[in-house]
């Protein structure tokens, strides 16, 4: 395998940019206009409501969780543009060509990220 230069990083990460954020715009929309019907479709039963209210809840979530990976692209392509892209920002070494295939917005090597998840808080309930 070739390894992998600066244009085909950017290349990759403004290509996931672009993904992303197409499918966080339909998203976004599917989940708002759900809100915006004209009372024509309202659900006759509290459980058809409760299903549509978990739904959009679901949608509204899976669009906040892309907008961080679509942030985390942005300090990729600033990392990139510096030109530290490819070094771990804990330890310095460089990350593998195939973790930066896998997670193109990683800054962090395999050893290092397993490190800070295990040092992190666990999501309150």
């Amino acid at each position: 395998m070739a390894k992998a230069g600066p244009d085909l990083y950017r290349s990759r990460l403004l290509t996931l940019r672009a993904r992303l954020c197409g499918e966080m715009t339909q998203m976004a929309d599917a989940a708002l206009s759900a809100n915006r019907n004209d009372g024509s479709s309202l659900p006759i039963h509290l459980a058809d409501l409760g299903s549509d209210n978990f739904e959009q809840e679901l949608t509204l979530n899976l669009v906040g969780n892309e907008k961080q990976v679509i942030e985390k692209i942005e300090v990729a392509l600033e990392r990139l543009a510096e030109g530290s892209y490819e070094r771990c920002e804990a330890c310095g070494r460089k990350i593998p060509d195939a973790r930066l295939e896998a997670i193109p917005y990683t800054t962090r090597c395999v050893e290092c990220a397993a490190e800070h998840e295990q040092h992190q808080e666990p999501a309150e309930s």
